[in-house]
């Protein structure tokens, strides 16, 4: 499979604050080493602070807010975890709206960690497979979803391809399979 991104421009949808660091940083990584160009997206401009779970970390520059764009300017979606930032984009409707455009467009989607929140609360999940950290279960199953415990999940029963991951522990495999997905 493929896995070159060149061309492609990936959107990173964050809250203001309480994004897991690692869990934006090494996939935006990933998609820039396989050529993509990944873009940060969030409710307001400015920057948005980073955390190593509980503690401050990075701040890192928005590229755009949900106000300018939509999922037709870019090829995949990927919303990293932290327990804020998607509790915080699930109670923002133009947030919701943003990331559920990706599944009315039929563009691959990939969500880590808590993020399967935002795609609870854009009804889209219903139907379809997802992993995710383990608190959120109850949540994806109440939504018509249906959870694994797995180390990434890979989904193609619904309009598009749904990529989510557990924790930061899952990692590498959740970056692998965005960019083999990304570049298909």
């Amino acid at each position: 499979m493929s896995t070159n991104l060149h061309g492609k421009t990936i959107a990173f949808l964050v809250a203001p604050d309480g994004i897991e660091q690692v869990e934006l940083t090494e996939p935006w990584k990933a998609v820039e080493q396989a050529g993509g160009t990944p873009r940060l997206v969030s409710t307001t401009s400015g920057q948005v602070q980073a955390r190593d779970h509980l503690e401050k970390a990075d701040t890192f520059p928005v590229d755009a807010t949900v106000d300018e764009v939509s999922a037709a300017d870019f090829d995949a979606l990927v919303l990293p975890g932290g327990v804020a930032n998607p509790d915080f984009l699930r109670t923002e409707p133009k947030a919701v709206a943003f990331a559920k455009g990706f599944f009315d467009a039929a563009k691959p989607v990939a969500a880590i960690c808590h993020a399967p929140w935002t795609l609870v609360e854009a009804g889209v999940v219903r139907g379809r497979t997802l992993t995710s950290w383990p608190s959120v279960q109850t949540d994806i199953r109440n939504a018509g979803g249906t959870w694994v415990d797995q180390e990434v999940a890979r989904c193609t029963a619904g309009p598009n391809t749904l990529i989510t991951s557990r924790k930061p522990d899952d990692l590498k495999a959740f970056c692998q399979e965005i960019v083999e997905t990304f570049a298909a």
